[in-house]
């Protein structure tokens, strides 16, 4: 699997958080695990589809999809051949840009297709126009496209009500508390849970869970910090409890996880 990640324009740094693309001409059924990373995608197959597993049996995914915000792990594997474009969001950015309300869309994967949206409809067409699924599509071309779309409609966008905590939660590793968040933000902790439900999807010690959870994948490049350290830098009380949050995220022990594995989950995670 060729996969391509790429750097929005600056202006965009509040809404996206990257451009992703995969690529490949292999057919042979490969299962995937996909682990939450905090981020929500809008993504568009323009080869074959792929399936998923997120709670009980496969089912078959459309070609053009909204991912929201996961709690825990669950399974894809493709179908045929692999051509992928997406947008990987900020995390209240699909409220900001298009007025969604994200608890509908926790550990969901919704066709696209049904979102009585026309900005969302121009964002596919202008995407999928000159694309052939025999040919890859080139990343400098895919930015270009995204950026002046993006850049046209975030003039638009209101302002994002969870700025001030969602930046607690990032600076700090995701070792925040809710109250330390409110207090930051200037209002109280249920209005704070009101606004993550419907800008995150999450609750906000739950989401600041996920980014600590991710700060580990950050820790693992150094290649230098023993177990022990990377436990007490993510803010775990022990081992037992870091290895609950891991498997719990993953469905693995930490010491059994590889890492290194060029893999989808690696490949956010790690942001390769």
């Amino acid at each position: 699997m060729d996969f391509t990640r790429i750097t929005p324009h600056p202006d965009l740094d509040e809404f996206i958080e990257c451009y992703w693309m995969m690529y490949s001409d292999d057919s042979v059924p490969i299962i995937e695990k996909i682990i939450p990373d905090g981020f929500t995608e809008i993504i568009f197959n323009y080869r074959d589809v792929y399936k998923s597993k997120i709670s009980g049996d496969w089912h078959l995914q459309s070609p053009n999809l909204l991912a929201g915000q996961l709690k825990t792990f669950f399974y894809l594997q493709n179908t045929g051949t692999t051509g992928s474009v997406a947008v990987k969001f900020k995390p209240a950015a699909l409220t900001q840009l298009f007025g969604f309300h994200m608890d509908q869309y926790v550990d969901k994967i919704v066709d696209l297709d049904t979102f009585q949206n026309l900005e969302l409809k121009l964002l596919k067409e202008k995407i999928l126009a000159d694309v052939s699924p025999g040919i890859k599509i080139q990343a400098q071309h895919i930015k270009q496209i995204l950026d002046d779309y993006f850049i046209s409609i975030i003039q638009h966008a209101p302002a994002n009500p969870l700025k001030i905590p969602l930046e607690l939660i990032f600076n700090s590793n995701g070792i925040v508390t809710v109250a330390e968040m409110a207090a930051m933000a200037n209002v109280g902790e249920r209005q704070l849970e009101r606004l993550f439900k419907k800008y995150i999807g999450l609750p906000p010690k739950y989401y600041a869970r996920i980014i600590r959870f991710n700060y580990i994948f950050e820790l693992m490049k150094s290649k230098t910090n023993t177990w022990a350290e990377i436990v007490y830098l993510s803010g775990y009380y022990d081992q037992s409890h870091f290895i609950q949050n891991f498997k719990a995220f993953t469905g693995e022990d930490p010491s059994a996880y590889f890492f290194e594995k060029k893999n989808m989950a690696n490949f956010f995670l790690n942001k390769l």
